[in-house]
């Protein structure tokens, strides 16, 4: 049988209509909001544990924002900036503050703006405008956007498939996602269904 990648198909742009919401509606709502220019706030911070989905909405504010003709700054994963990239984002917010149509600043790091062992001044700053922490999706929720998934794809996705993915594979969304646009075209050359032993003879391809 002809070996199949988990990379088969690249994943669709980040987009905040493709983020899958959970408990995030709140963020979700002020970005489009702030980047519709429909709200006055300029600023948002946005932090939350590793597959919350914080670089997924900073693209996906980055490509509404150029397609609007937005100006908007992203800094994504502040907590691991050295000094040096700490005193230029703190000068980029001192800039966007004096100048209102310099545009809108969207950051992102892994814990509260006090809580990541910043300069004092930058973690002022990040705390300025919206502050939003970003909550995991639970497992049904990534279940459920598996099925949602599967079925915009015309696909016959057993539950116990979804739950040998949810065991077995990284918990990240996108990677759940990649794998199940994989087995869908094995399944298809294959003109079999998609079943658990296929899903592990794919998984053995990597």
């Amino acid at each position: 049988m002809k070996q199949l990648l988990l990379d088969i198909q690249p994943a669709p742009p980040s987009s905040l209509e493709n983020f899958v919401v959970g408990r995030n509606a709140e963020a979700v709502d002020s970005l489009k909001s702030v980047i519709g220019c429909r709200s006055g706030v300029r600023f948002i911070y946005l932090w939350g544990p590793d597959g919350s989905g914080k670089t997924h909405l900073l693209q996906a504010c980055s490509r509404l924002a150029a397609r609007l003709g937005v100006p908007l700054t992203v800094a994504d994963d502040v907590h691991a900036y050295p000094d040096s990239e700490q005193i230029a984002l703190f000068n980029i917010f001192n800039k966007l503050r004096e100048d209102p149509a310099a545009g809108l600043l969207i950051a992102a790091g892994i814990a509260s703006p006090m809580q990541m062992g910043l300069r004092d001044d930058l973690a002022t700053r990040l705390a300025w405008g919206l502050v939003y922490h970003l909550h995991p999706l639970s497992d049904e929720e990534k279940a459920q956007a598996l099925r949602t998934h599967a079925s915009e794809r015309g696909m016959k996705l057993p539950e116990e498939v979804i739950d040998y993915c949810l065991r077995h594979l990284r918990r990240d969304l996108p990677t759940l996602v990649a794998t199940l646009d994989a087995l869908d075209v094995w399944s298809l050359t294959a003109k079999k269904p998609v079943t658990v032993p296929m899903l592990r003879q794919l998984l053995q391809q990597r």
